[in-house]
């Protein structure tokens, strides 16, 4: 009889890769669950991102109106607007932490967070220096009623991201609550002292 060779097919690498992961069910099963890992990680990040950009956001506006305010003050009293600087500044600590924070663990870079944190507070000055020029072009000062506005429009904006973002994604890391509700009332001290000091 005559032998006949039939050539054997090579299955292409893909192939070859599907029929080793159906041979291999459990690593399979271990892929998938990694993959799913990787994506929550990455959701998570963008959501801590954008949670780090909405509150330095919010904390520029919030900062301006301060800035202003205490050119303003400094004008009037000196003593006065040494005292609200001093306190606009010990609660610039927290608002930078606010901002830095989400950013350096959704991204890895300090430098990152670090900017952000800066940008946050920038306004501040901004605000002096368009207090400086209204004074300068008008020779008074703005309208108590903007004012008013202003502050009214940013305390909106601090509690809804507050409510919104900040205090849902603090508990979310801390599930058992040991931290998270004393670390607010302890912001809440230092923010009311903060005030204490600005009215001494």
């Amino acid at each position: 009889g005559v032998d006949i060779a039939i050539p054997t097919e090579r299955l292409p690498a893909t192939e070859a890769s599907e029929a080793s992961e159906a041979a291999d069910p459990e690593e399979a099963k271990d892929k998938l669950k990694k993959q799913r890992e990787e994506h929550a990680a990455k959701h998570e990040a963008a959501q801590l991102q954008r949670m780090g950009i909405n509150t330095a956001a919010a904390i520029a506006i919030h900062n301006f109106p301060e800035g202003l305010a205490t050119f303003v003050a400094t004008l009037a009293d000196p003593s006065v607007g040494a005292t609200l600087a001093i306190a606009i500044g010990i609660h610039n600590i927290p608002e930078g932490l606010c901002v830095a924070l989400p950013i350096y663990y959704a991204t890895g870079s300090r430098w990152k967070g670090f900017l952000w944190g800066i940008l946050s507070g920038v306004s501040e000055p901004v605000g002096a220096l368009i207090g400086y020029l209204v004074i300068r072009a008008t020779g008074d000062d703005m309208n108590q009623l903007v004012y008013g506005i202003l502050f009214g429009l940013v305390a909106g904006m601090m509690v809804m991201i507050v409510v919104l973002e900040l205090l849902p994604t603090a508990y979310k890391y801390d599930s058992t609550d040991r931290f998270v509700t004393n670390c607010v009332v302890l912001g809440m001290v230092v923010m009311a002292a903060s005030l204490c000091l600005f009215k001494a």
